[in-house]
């Protein structure tokens, strides 16, 4: 099946289904000479695994990820990068009563009309389970980054539902399982998320992700913009549903005297470009936001139909996050990394020594 490979020069292959034996990617392209191991890409991958709140899902996946090819003596060769991460916890039973019916809201019905066949178990392809090889993908794009340019990526959860997340400090996010940058407001976002859970619910969420320490310089004008490949890979992820960059639909209702953002000799006043003029990176800050619809795997009764097209009522049953957003923000992180590594690749080698 075509589009499972995101990158240029830095290229990701994801593969697997959620109740399949393991997932996991080919990273091709990585520049040789990284210091990687196991330890580097299992904490990203920690900070996504389920089963680590009662917020989530209770699914318990350890996510041990192995390295299969491309390092030999604790660096990388540049050549493929084998990354396995094995199913442990599937219970594919819970998916019984959907296998001939489709979950409003769900990708069911559309794989279904695409393939004429679809797994139904967690979802096969289309589940969220598959965002754990990105992640371990982005750990390697984020190390990178880092060691070559100081680029940290990084990101929070500024809203759930109808609660809206003051941002406080960086230093709150790693504290709570929601990726809140305020403390005080997570009592009322694990009370939000305990009603949910028993009203059998779900709900959205926004995510907001930043790369700091950015050359000027990376991206490409008219087709291959940075900020075009940031919001397309963006919409690749599960139940993202819009995206925008800097102050995105805010700038509407902007004028042009406030939206431009002037420049001084020291640098830009402002930032509400998202780091991205022309579609090529300033050295401001790169700033994303993202939407994140409900889950459509909810407990309450809907109607729907079954592959003969006859009407039904619909009741998702098994292990599921109601807000797929709380467990996002590493994912999030990942693929603004692993946009960021192929640009910066491709500038080095189109333009080499120019100046940044």
């Amino acid at each position: 099946m075509p589009g499972n490979t995101l990158g240029t020069l830095f290229t990701v292959t994801n593969f697997g289904e959620s109740h399949g034996p393991a997932i996991g990617c080919v990273v091709d392209g990585c520049p040789p000479g990284l210091a990687l191991d196991a330890s580097d890409i299992q904490y990203e991958l920690d900070r996504r695994r389920p089963g680590t709140s009662r917020h989530v899902t209770q699914r318990q996946e350890a996510d041990q990820v192995e390295i299969l090819s491309g390092v030999y003596n604790g660096v990388t060769t540049g050549t493929p990068i084998g990354l396995l991460i094995r199913n442990t916890d599937a219970r594919s039973k819970d998916y019984s009563n959907i296998e001939d019916t489709f979950r409003p809201g769900h990708a069911d019905f559309a794989y279904w009309r695409k393939f004429g066949v679809r797994d139904p178990r967690g979802g096969g392809r289309s589940s969220a389970r598959l965002t754990a090889p990105t992640v371990a993908a982005g750990a390697i794009a984020k190390k990178w980054l880092a060691e070559q340019y100081g680029v940290k990526v990084r990101g929070y959860m500024s809203q759930l539902g109808p609660v809206a997340i003051p941002f406080v400090s960086w230093d709150e996010v790693p504290n709570n399982p929601f990726y809140a940058p305020n403390a005080e407001v997570v009592p009322e976002l694990e009370a939000y998320m305990d009603q949910l859970r028993r009203d059998g619910d779900s709900i959205g969420a926004r995510i907001e992700v930043v790369a700091e320490n950015l050359p000027a310089g990376w991206g490409e004008p008219i087709y291959d913009r940075l900020d075009a490949d940031i919001a397309h890979v963006m919409m690749g992820l599960n139940a993202v549903k819009g995206v925008s960059i800097g102050a995105g639909f805010d700038c509407i209702t902007q004028r042009g005297s406030e939206h431009g953002d002037e420049i001084t000799p020291e640098g830009f006043l402002s930032n509400h470009a998202g780091g991205v003029l022309g579609g090529i990176s300033t050295g401001q800050p790169i700033t994303v936001s993202l939407a994140i619809k409900p889950t459509s795997s909810i407990r309450v009764e809907r109607r729907s139909v079954n592959r003969a097209n006859e009407p039904v009522m619909v009741q998702t049953l098994g292990r599921h996050d109601p807000c797929v957003g709380i467990r996002a923000t590493p994912i999030a992180e990942a693929m603004l990394a692993l946009v960021l590594i192929d640009h910066a690749l491709r500038h080095r080698g189109q333009c080499g020594s120019a100046p940044v």
